[in-house]
């Protein structure tokens, strides 16, 4: 069996995907958003070794808590760094009739990752930023990336959540919203937008690593904004 590095797990998520999850994170980033709370993932070294059949035992002890909507979801990190072993532990949760759910940035799409969204049931996909400017400069890639992620997811017919964190002076303005709402609206595969509000908790992690968290000047945006934007996002114009 292929072995993943995988930074931690929590049993029991109720913000990554539907229903009650078991949340592999991955080690391993290709990105370096300026907003991430786990730098700690982002070098391929330092995680723990699994096989699937491994995770899987764990996930079927969790599995009575899952109800109808729950299951399996591998984030990271970026999962798709790993898509073999991925595919596999997927795989096997299909076999045992458990949910799948891929969290990921849609920066990489390759045969490997077509195979892993092949055993996939949801995908939520991290629109980070509406332009280019901003994916280069505070993501490491082109805007293009995710959206050609997000054909593919398309044109397979998956469902797909789009996620994005507001974060204030970048991404907390009203044409920002419309402009995910119009990507939103291309696609029919998508059904659902999360906006997550920017969060700095992650502070610690940086200076014990020796890091600059990027946007450790901004502030965390106001509950009121969170409701102003989801507002726009909910429109039905």
């Amino acid at each position: 069996m292929i072995k993943g590095n995988i930074h931690s797990i929590q049993s029991l998520g109720t913000v990554d995907g539907p229903g009650v999850r078991f949340v592999v994170f991955m080690q391993g980033c290709n990105l370096r958003c300026g907003c991430c709370h786990n730098p700690d993932t982002w070098e391929m070294t330092g995680g723990t070794e699994y096989t699937a059949d491994e995770i899987l035992q764990r996930v079927l002890r969790c599995r009575e808590y899952f109800g109808k909507d729950g299951g399996i979801t591998i984030s990271g990190g970026e999962p798709l760094l790993q898509s073999e072993f991925c595919r596999e532990l997927f795989t096997l949760c299909h076999e045992a009739g458990i949910n799948t759910c891929l969290d990921t940035s849609g920066s990489i799409l390759n045969d490997d990752v077509k195979s892993l969204l092949e055993v996939t049931d949801r995908v939520l996909l991290d629109v980070k930023f509406t332009n280019d400017a901003d994916y280069r400069e505070y993501a490491g890639c082109g805007m293009e990336k995710p959206l050609e992620f997000l054909a593919y997811l398309n044109g397979q017919k998956i469902p797909t959540t789009l996620r994005q964190v507001i974060i204030p002076t970048i991404t907390d303005d009203c044409e920002n919203a419309k402009r995910l709402k119009q990507i939103a609206d291309g696609y029919s595969c998508v059904d659902k937008i999360e906006l997550l509000p920017f969060r700095k908790i992650c502070q610690t992690k940086y200076d014990n690593m020796g890091l600059e968290f990027r946007f450790g000047n901004l502030p965390e945006p106001t509950k009121d904004k969170m409701q102003e934007l989801n507002k726009i996002i909910k429109s039905e114009e």
